[in-house]
């Protein structure tokens, strides 16, 4: 087959990683530089075809709503050149812009090779970025999304022609649905072979604050089965789709001098703060798991809001979908899910200081009135992703810090009824009328929290509290400390 470049999108470089000591780099990540400098130029060029776009475009195969931005689509040369790589640490400080490659292979050899080919990268950036678990890839390429543009179409139709597909042996026995699944590449020497698809997520996520914290001080408790965590905020508990070396259960896991990885068994939100247990085995890991379904496990938060909720149950029902921001209904919709917490106490505590909000790099979403906030504990009734911000939010409550909710929840104050699931919904003469609110409510929410929110997972007990564990104080409470 011939060599052929997609053209479509590939985000321009903003700003580069440099290492200033590649010992620090190479030690943490555990690669050397010879080796691998070696074993790239002992191999020669390899050919793919390619497709790129920013990663606010999720990739189809991976969620059944999952679209490609036809306005963030550039086109781009195979003869491109990105000479500013180096090492993904030290971590930097500033965010790059997102950039995910999608390549179909077209002669075979390690994936290694073929990535730095393909893309004109360093091999020890790529090295590290498979380090991450920023590359995956799968047996047969995934149907690309439906505005694809035509020279896609063509090479998914080529590569996946039944013809070809069964003179693959590494796909026998697969269905062709099975075989488009994608995993994790874990190795600078796996074999990839003429039609395998690889993604590579050449920025992926950063969590710098991972490399501020004191861990060993965040350490709760360790037993034999299990380590319970004070997890800061702004961190992830058990990575992301690109990236699974910056996360709680490595650096905790460094901190205790382990020498086996602990694992996740529950996840709070990167921007909340609080208790989180992490595995030792991978028996008590399914146990915890178990205990989560059969709700043995009970769960306190601390949020930190603009405004006072009153005492006792609030009910919602949230829209069915894996993606943010979740919305809710104070009605009752067919297929949505139930949201239930309580709120235990509500307690008026000083509205958090500028200094202590720059410590915490809390954003300023501009909430009117900033006098007093609200500290109230909660006992989660259902657990759903986002449950208490997007309940808070809905309730003109939102979280100090929740810049995703908190813009909305402002918007709605300033026009009542711009929530079509709101107090003041309405009936919506046709069904199109009702999806264009629907689109615009959501774009009323404004982005990701870059640090912390006002939020803690202040304790969590299991086993009829014969498990009881307790985090240290919020972030907020540290100006009346």
């Amino acid at each position: 087959m011939a060599s052929v470049a997609v053209a479509v999108a590939s985000v321009s470089l903003h700003g580069c990683y440099r290492s200033s000591g590649q010992t620090t780099a190479e030690r943490a990540l555990g690669i050397s530089y010879s080796a691998i400098n070696k074993h790239y130029n002992n191999h020669a060029p390899i050919r793919c075809y390619r497709s790129s776009h920013n990663t606010k475009a999720i990739v189809a195969v991976e969620t059944n709503s999952s679209t490609i931005d036809a306005a963030n689509l550039i086109a781009t040369s195979s003869s491109e050149r990105y000479q500013n790589y180096d090492r993904l640490l030290p971590c930097p400080s500033h965010k790059s812009t997102p950039r995910v490659e999608h390549l179909v292979v077209s002669e075979g050899g390690t994936v290694l090779e073929f990535i730095c080919k393909s893309l004109h990268l360093p091999p020890l950036y790529v090295a590290d970025l498979i380090q991450f678990g920023a590359v995956h890839y799968a047996l047969v390429c995934p149907p690309p999304p439906p505005n694809a543009t035509e020279e896609q179409i063509r090479i998914f139709k080529e590569v996946t022609e039944p013809s070809v597909l069964r003179k693959r042996a590494s796909i026998k026995g697969k269905t062709v649905q099975r075989a488009q699944k994608t995993f994790r590449i874990t190795s600078v020497d796996q074999f990839v072979e003429p039609g395998m698809y690889i993604r590579v997520h050449v920025h992926p996520k950063r969590f710098p604050r991972c490399y501020e914290i004191d861990w060993r001080s965040r350490i709760i408790a360790v037993t034999e089965l299990y380590v319970v965590l004070d997890k800061p905020a702004g961190t992830s508990v058990g990575g992301t789709t690109d990236n699974i070396e910056e996360r709680c259960a490595t650096f905790a896991t460094r901190a205790l001098g382990l020498t086996t990885p602990l694992m996740t068994t529950h996840q709070i939100d990167n921007c909340t703060e609080g208790c989180v247990v992490l595995a030792r085995t991978k028996e008590y890991c399914s146990v915890f798991h178990g205990k989560i379904r059969d709700k043995m496990v009970k769960k306190l938060y601390l949020a930190l809001a603009v405004s006072p909720l009153p005492i006792g149950i609030i009910t919602h029902y949230m829209r069915p979908t894996n993606m943010a921001p979740r919305l809710v209904s104070e009605d009752f919709i067919k297929g949505w899910q139930i949201c239930q917490l309580e709120v235990m106490e509500c307690n008026q505590v000083p509205w958090p200081t500028t200094v202590i909000q720059d410590k915490y790099c809390i954003e300023d979403c501009e909430w009117p009135s900033k006098d007093y906030a609200y500290e109230c504990k909660i006992k989660l009734l259902t657990g759903r992703t986002h449950q208490i911000r997007a309940q808070f939010a809905a309730c003109k409550a939102p979280l100090i810090g929740d810049s995703t909710y908190m813009a909305a929840a402002i918007a709605e104050m300033a026009n009542p009824g711009l929530n079509p699931f709101g107090k003041y919904n309405k009936d919506f003469s046709c069904e199109s009328e009702k999806e264009t609110a629907v689109i615009n409510w959501i774009a009323q929410h404004g982005n990701v929290p870059s640090v912390a929110i006002g939020l803690q997972a202040c304790q969590i007990s299991w086993d009829d509290d014969e498990h009881f564990y307790k985090a240290g104080l919020p972030w907020w409470r540290s100006q009346m400390a």
